[in-house]
């Protein structure tokens, strides 16, 4: 594992984009009770480490990423801006999708996030072929592809861990082990529960790190990051982590205790951060205000943008679903897929 240079600008960062994560699935909460935001809505509340975590060991842009059905943090770790985020959840065509993605499909090509999957596992072979696009064409570039502990029973895990093993491919598997995947317990879901050493049948070095810690991940993901750009292939992470929330607005979670979940409320990566700043001296009381109205003000301003954004026409309706000609990246003409007011998942 990396050794990590943590000076206090970096650790509010961290701090910061964890806070916006959580008040942003707060926000979407209400939304939801309004039924401003509609159908599925899965929320990462306790998870927000991992994707804080990875991104700060990467360079969102250059590299790509590639994420589940529980992508908001992701994305919103990865850069993506917060307002066409919420107006994507409203279905608004100033969306990040135009609106017509909403919750589980967010996607920017401008941040080379390659969008939520619906299906799990669905990301994992996607992942492969942009890290083999890039090893090609964007030597140094690194594919980060996120999936939860439920998808390593797909058969498209193990035939993307078997490619990317032969083909040595720049790309960080990360998976996000909330110990539950849907709603079965992990011992009764898989016979080897360190996720990690499944990749050792790839011949692949993996590792298992504290999931509610965004500094013991972002050290992870370094030393896993200068491998892969080093040639090494591709790297496996395993973050244990707990999601606080039921798995979507949904569930009744039969499966777990009311206890258990406030145990691991304990561990809350937020303050878990907050404590130990504020015990090391690393931030005062009055700059965790500050990152907190600034949040507010940025989550203010994005519902306001949300709210005020307008529908596509019904004559758009079969737009997009053809592409009329091949985008390369450096392509900005106006009305191409990923250029601005075009819709994002036209590139894909």
């Amino acid at each position: 594992m990396a050794k990590l240079h943590l000076d206090r600008a970096h650790l509010h960062r961290l701090y910061r984009q964890m806070l916006r994560i959580r008040r942003f699935e707060a926000r979407c909460v209400a939304l939801y009770q309004a039924q401003k935001i509609r159908g599925f809505l899965h929320l990462c509340d306790g998870e927000e480490a991992v994707a804080v975590g990875v991104a700060a060991a990467l360079q969102p842009g250059r590299d790509a990423a590639v994420a589940t059905y529980r992508e908001h943090g992701q994305a919103l770790a990865w850069g993506v801006p917060m307002a066409p985020l919420l107006a994507e959840m409203l279905g608004k065509a100033e969306g990040c999708c135009r609106g017509r993605g909403g919750s589980m499909h967010l996607f920017s090509r401008a941040h080379r996030f390659f969008g939520g999957n619906a299906i799990v596992g669905g990301g994992l072979p996607l992942a492969a072929g942009i890290a083999l696009a890039d090893q090609r064409l964007r030597p140094g570039a690194v594919t980060a592809c996120f999936f939860g502990e439920g998808a390593v029973g797909e058969g498209a895990f193990h035939e993307t861990m078997n490619l990317a093993a032969l083909w040595k491919l720049p790309l960080l598997f990360v998976c996000e082990n909330n110990l539950y995947a849907m709603g079965v317990p992990l011992a009764q879901g898989e016979v080897e529960t360190d996720i990690w050493r499944k990749a050792r049948a790839y011949r692949m070095p993996a590792v298992q790190v504290d999931g509610m810690d965004p500094v013991q991940v972002e050290a992870a993901a370094q030393g896993a990051v200068q491998a892969i750009r080093e040639g090494g292939g591709p790297q496996f992470l395993e973050a244990r982590t707990y999601r606080f929330r039921a798995h979507s607005m949904f569930d009744t979670q039969a499966y777990r205790s009311r206890e258990e979940v406030e145990g691991w409320k304990h561990r809350d990566p937020i303050p878990r951060l907050h404590d130990w700043m504020l015990a090391g001296h690393l931030i005062t009381p009055a700059q965790v205000q500050a990152l907190e109205a600034e949040v507010a003000a940025e989550l203010d301003e994005a519902e306001a943008f949300a709210e005020a954004g307008t529908l596509e026409p019904l004559e758009d309706l079969e737009r997009f679903v053809l592409m009329p000609r091949v985008v390369q990246d450096d392509d900005g003409a106006p009305g191409a897929p990923g250029a601005p007011g075009a819709a994002a998942g036209a590139a894909g």
